[in-house]
């Protein structure tokens, strides 16, 4: 099952590169499935947003993905009314990480913590 679903699924790759060739050849199947992949990932954006309470302060794409304009052109034109729309292709989320909680660490940045009590009753 992993690594074989999503794109490679329904189009028989995860390159959004061959996606994108396939859309730009008339392959409507493929522009299709790659938008329902752009559809859902703005939903999920929008998700994330009502449980934030619209407090959001960036909307960051990440990962290879992010290299497809196609893709990311897709999903701002449906979330970016809810925050900036931030786009940084690459896989660099490990790096991006250790340098955020080392600023963190030197008081450079200050710890944001996103929690909110809940009383059940």
């Amino acid at each position: 099952m992993r690594g074989k679903g999503g794109l490679v699924a329904y189009l028989g790759t995860n390159d959004a590169r061959e996606v994108i060739k396939k859309i730009e050849q008339g392959d409507e199947k493929a522009k299709l499935i790659f938008e329902a992949m752009g559809y859902q990932i703005a939903k999920e954006i929008g998700a994330m947003a009502t449980v934030l309470n619209g407090e959001v302060d960036a909307i960051l794409m990440t990962g290879g993905i992010a290299y497809s304009k196609y893709l990311m052109d897709y999903i701002k034109s449906h979330v970016e009314f809810i925050a900036p729309f931030v786009v940084k292709p690459g896989e660099d989320e490990m790096e991006a990480l250790n340098l955020g909680v080392l600023r963190a660490i030197s008081g450079e940045d200050q710890v944001k913590i996103y929690e909110k009590e809940v009383q059940i009753k």
